[in-house]
């Protein structure tokens, strides 16, 4: 059973903070949640045989083939910056 003081307990190790109407719903919520597993719990799969796919799916691939790739100045030919044989971006790390 889950009740409303195993959600707040666990919004507090998560360091959620959660007001007592959203306790309420969430706990409903994951006891409805907790009651359908124990449903799939009860289905008899003795004769299904384990599948990785819900539909038979194959990956087209194309054969790897050495080809000659662009030289350093040619893909550097249009960047915006660079700098030396480099590309010039924006930091987007703190």
């Amino acid at each position: 059973m889950i009740d409303q003081k195993i959600v707040e307990h666990v919004a507090h190790l998560a360091r959620i903070d959660l007001e007592p109407k959203e306790l309420e719903k969430l706990s409903m919520q994951l006891e409805h949640i907790i009651g359908f597993i124990d449903k799939l719990k009860q289905a008899n799969v003795d004769n299904v045989l384990p599948i990785s796919h819900a539909i038979a799916a194959s990956n087209v691939l194309r054969e790897d083939v050495l080809k000659k790739s662009l030289s350093q100045d040619k893909a550097l030919a249009n960047a915006p910056s660079k700098k030396g044989s480099f590309f010039v971006v924006p930091k987007v790390i703190e």
